[in-house]
């Protein structure tokens, strides 16, 4: 068990994890970009460092005084929360390097699974559906070619991340350029990295997902699916289970595949696999 763990989160998401902390007698120290000074997380963790100014990119997304902080504080383990850079492989060597446990999956394993494009690509060896879409885009020229192969509408996504930034639907050829553009520059800025890929973007669809839990012995399970449909600007405000869109059968035989998938690749740690279900109830994972 761990004596002192570091949040390397904000708001909401640190919060939980301090909570969970005090109830298995762990102390915790937040860390906070200036803008956040005043926030509940700094407020309520044991101790709390400033990283930077409010810019995440200089602060929640500064690999260097994250471990910094933790090394002052002498924290003996880093929980990355969700987002910034909890999908970062390059910050799980970090902390392994720096003698600190990531409390999270293997580097490796974020590598593959928290880029997109190469995680379409892997879980669609073990028969799991994906949408039709591109590799990451390196042109607006590219991403051309790619959205009339696959057919409008499309989506442009952020490769390195989710949560609802970098994202663009596209109904046009016009429209394109632009939307390539500013998913790039905010795929930039929310996660350090520009890629982005495009996949076909699906009329009316359900948001459904499986949480998994792995161990270190290769075991891997599933707790189930919930619907999280009802969203805000991408952000799921509501989630239900079980889904309701899903028969048992179809649960069965998808949940089998993912904790297959997930076991093979050498998952660990929790995590959430993502599907999109489109108007004719086929599900492709997202």
């Amino acid at each position: 068990m761990f004596r002192k763990i570091l949040i390397a989160n904000r708001g909401e998401i640190a919060l939980r994890v301090i909570c969970a902390s005090k109830e298995l007698g762990i102390k915790t120290v937040a860390v906070y970009s200036e803008a956040d000074r005043q926030s509940l997380h700094v407020r309520f963790a044991d101790e709390a460092v400033c990283i930077g100014p409010a810019k995440s990119s200089e602060s929640y997304l500064n690999v260097a005084s994250i471990i910094s902080a933790a090394e002052i504080t002498n924290a003996e383990a880093v929980h990355p929360g969700y987002g910034f850079l909890a999908e970062s492989a390059n910050f799980a060597e970090v902390c392994e390097t720096s003698k600190l446990t990531f409390i999270g999956p293997k580097p490796e394993v974020i590598r593959l699974m928290g880029d997109k494009d190469k995680a379409r690509k892997a879980i669609a060896q073990f028969g799991i559906p994906v949408l039709p879409g591109s590799d990451v885009l390196k042109t607006v020229a590219e991403a051309e070619e790619a959205a009339a192969r696959v057919g409008y509408p499309v989506m442009i996504k952020a490769a390195a991340g989710g949560g609802g930034r970098g994202m663009r639907e596209v109904g046009s050829p016009e429209e394109l350029p632009k939307a390539v553009e500013t998913a790039q520059a905010e795929a930039q800025a929310a996660f350090g990295s520009s890629d982005v890929y495009l996949e076909k973007f699906a009329v009316s669809p359900r948001h459904i997902e499986f949480q998994v839990l792995g161990d270190n012995r290769g075991k891997v399970v599933h707790l189930g699916e919930r619907e999280c449909t009802i969203q805000r600007r991408h952000q799921k405000i509501l989630e239900e289970s079980p889904s309701t869109a899903i028969d048992d059968r179809t649960r069965r035989e998808l949940g089998h595949r993912v904790i297959e998938a997930l076991a093979e690749i050498g998952y660990t740690n929790a995590g959430t696999v993502e599907f999109i279900m489109d108007k004719d109830r086929k599900l492709y994972f997202l």
